[in-house]
């Protein structure tokens, strides 16, 4: 009933920046004094005029009252569940059942998600670890709702009627039923029993696993000659000297770890920061995971599939596993020349670096290597362009462009509350009417025991309340962008450009959601295609009419980003496609195999069958290393990471229509339409007749096996 609140980027297209703050925030842009901006009551009186509401979270601020707001939502929904199931059949409607369940979900959703959102960003360690608890606690709870034989005995009732009902009603129902079915309900008791415990094992565990994953740190110390290549400017950041001539770096830290992978001369030290980086978390979570893997199986087949991947990708676009693994296995072979041809390319620099005519590429050489490629080759130097990207001016420029596509306006609000200094609030209102649609967060830096990655969290989803009027929704960016520093402001690299438009489609997905129930709104859409309208709002940041609009240098404004070296850059990014899509596919194979091959008392070890297909794939990993150890994508996408691929062939052609409009990417009509027939409809109607109604024909993997290269018959 309740899925993980949150969306992000695939794995090596994210950095996770993680840089002691220091007190160094400054305003973001558009923001004017604390004392100026309108208060949240303006704006919930204009909601309130168009029969909305806007409603923000009140945290929880002690482990005590994280108890008693876990205790009082249970407490209701039972109480609210007890009616349901003590209705007479002749007694039940759709209002009363599947309404009602998708209202208790939306209740105890918002409860969740504040939860959640206080596990990832409370400044407060005890806070956090009492969230951490109060989630296996919720979640555990959440499993048992599917398994109120009452509840669906009133729910199947209504359905056997059966009502009139409009097409998102309709489907709602429908759904609402496929659940109870897919949690077991139709197994006999003891069976359904057996279901529903393991199930309430599987959320503790996995609530464990991205603990560990949270909660893991690694340092290594180097010497300055020993770091040779790496940028000067990283030697005088916030706590990387740690002795005379001693540098540490934290390898869970990401940008810290790429920052060594991507510049460090000696293959050495590139070397053993990688293989340390393979085995965060190992001791923790094999184990753990090996646990989840198998529990899932057997969850799987007690419920009648073939495997849980089979089981994940029955609600998705994918339907099958057998078809997600095509998908992935057709781009695999369709890459080969393309892949082949450019390790080679990476390996002849490494054997002339090496003098060793007969070098092999390892793990910890192919960013180096590509690096140092796109420097000679094309004359990019991806550090050097940080100072074209200046955070509160590409921020500025985001929003610009954001609300003329869409048809908005942004505005700060005076938040009554934060979880944080320099976590900003803001309100999303149609240009024209002025119909407030949504608020939300921006927490963009990074501190200690803050969330580690980018991604969207969802707070309070839309939804159409009992008493008629519309709950807007509320979100938040939960980022790690390099602050400012005491003689720079905070400087993005362009890839960390791509991040935040990314990042920020999200939550207008989210915000311009128009769906009645909660269960459809925003982004509660089939995850393989949830990143897709986000995916492809990364093309914006490639072109340079886009780009004249904040990219400047920031010591002379004056100064825009020259087309030839965005043209170089794209050269660059393209000349390395395949390594970087067969690393994403390895990923996606192994998650898949992870969840098809792996069954209880067979032998199979996670470790065993993940490095296998990684060096299969991509590269031959390290020995005695488990990358899936640190793989937090297999909870929460667990036999979905293929999504990220598939998603990137539906944004590629949705894309299309933009390249082809009168004005490009900044085409106001074809903005007004994503927001009409994909943003506002959200699940509410299958989303292929969404992606139809956008493109105004049917789906093409054509644009992106061009993009990639690959030819087709």
């Amino acid at each position: 009933m309740f899925e993980r609140g949150y969306v992000g980027r695939p794995m090596a297209r994210a950095w996770r920046i993680e840089i002691l703050l220091a007190g160094l925030l400054t305003a973001l842009p558009g923001s004017t004094a604390q004392a100026d901006l309108k208060s949240l009551e303006t704006y919930q009186a204009a909601a309130a005029r168009f029969g909305s509401q806007l409603t923000v979270p009140e945290l929880e601020t002690t482990p005590e009252q994280i108890t008693s707001a876990v205790d009082h939502v249970i407490q209701t929904a039972n109480a609210r569940l007890d009616e349901i199931g003590a209705m007479k059949p002749a007694e039940t409607t759709f209002t009363n059942t599947a309404l009602a369940l998708d209202d208790l979900a939306f209740q105890a959703g918002r409860v969740g998600n504040r939860l959640g959102l206080i596990k990832e960003t409370s400044t407060n360690a005890a806070l956090r670890e009492a969230a951490t608890q109060a989630i296996k606690r919720f979640e555990e709870w959440a499993v048992g709702l599917d398994y109120r034989e009452d509840v669906y005995r009133a729910v199947q009732a209504c359905a056997d009627t059966p009502p009139k009902l409009s097409p998102e009603d309709a489907k709602l129902l429908a759904e609402t039923l496929r659940d109870y079915r897919r949690a077991g309900l139709a197994l006999p008791r003891a069976e359904r029993d057996e279901v529903e415990r393991l199930r309430k094992e599987l959320a503790r565990l996995c609530t464990d696993f991205d603990s560990n994953i949270r909660d893991t740190q690694q340092e290594l110390t180097f010497t300055r000659q020993e770091l040779v290549g790496v940028p000067d400017s990283f030697f005088s950041r916030p706590g990387i000297k740690t002795g005379d001539d001693a540098y540490t770096i934290k390898v869970n830290i990401t940008w810290q770890r790429l920052m060594i992978l991507e510049n460090a001369r000696r293959e050495d030290v590139r070397r053993r920061v990688d293989e340390a980086a393979c085995r965060l978390a190992m001791d923790k979570n094999v184990g753990l995971l090996q646990q989840i893997v198998e529990l899932r199986d057997k969850i799987a087949h007690r419920l009648g599939y073939a495997s849980w991947a089979d089981y994940k990708t029955e609600v998705k676009m994918a339907r099958h596993a057998a078809a997600a693994t095509q998908f992935l296995n057709d781009l695999r072979a369709g890459l080969q020349p393309k892949f082949e041809s450019e390790l080679e390319e990476l390996r002849q620099l490494k054997a002339a670096d090496t003098a060793d005519t007969n070098a092999v590429l390892g793990t910890w050489d192919w960013r180096y290597y590509e690096n140092q490629l796109k420097k000679q080759r094309y004359n990019v130097d991806a550090e050097a362009l940080r100072v074209y990207f200046p955070y509160q001016a590409v921020l500025r420029g985001m929003f610009d462009i954001y609300q003329r596509m869409f048809g908005l306006r942004f505005e700060e609000v005076q938040p009554p509350s934060v979880w944080s200094d320099g976590v900003r609030l803001y309100a999303v209102l149609d240009a024209q009417s002025g119909e407030p649609l949504g608020l939300f967060y921006l927490d963009m830096f990074p501190r200690e025991g803050k969330y580690n990655h980018f991604a969207h969290f969802s707070i309070v989803d839309g939804k159409r309340l009992p008493d008629g009027k519309y709950q807007r929704p509320v979100s938040a960016l939960i980022c790690n962008f390099p602050p400012p520093q005491p003689d720079e402001p905070s400087l993005l690299s362009h890839d960390e450009v791509e991040t935040l438009f990314h990042e920020f489609g999200h939550a207008m997905h989210a915000t311009l959601t128009r769906a009645n129930h909660a269960r459809f709104s925003g982004t509660s859409v089939p995850r393989d295609f949830v990143e897709a309208p986000s995916q492809m709002l990364e093309n914006w940041v490639w072109d340079k009419k886009v780009l004249d609009g904040f990219a400047a240098d920031y010591r002379d404004p004056s100064k825009k980003i020259p087309a030839d070296v965005l043209n170089q850059l794209d050269a660059a990014r393209k000349s390395t496609l395949a390594i970087f899509y067969r690393r994403q596919i390895a990923f996606g194979l192994l998650d898949l195999a992870l969840h098809t091959h792996i069954h209880p008392g067979d032998q199979t070890n996670v470790v065993e069958l993940s490095n296998q297909i990684l060096s299969d794939v991509f590269l031959p990993v390290p020995t005695h290393t488990a990358f899936v150890a640190y793989f937090g994508h297999l909870t929460g996408y667990d036999a979905g990471y293929y999504g990220y691929a598939w998603a990137d062939a539906i944004a590629a052609d949705m894309a299309k229509v933009f390249e082809t409009a009168p004005d490009g990417y900044l085409d106001v009509a074809t903005g007004s339409k994503l927001r009409k027939e994909i943003y506002e409809p959200g699940d509410s109607r299958d989303v292929s007749v969404s992606i139809e109604a956008f493109l105004g024909r049917a789906h093409s993997t054509q644009p992106f096996l061009e993009e990639l290269g690959i030819a087709t018959p």
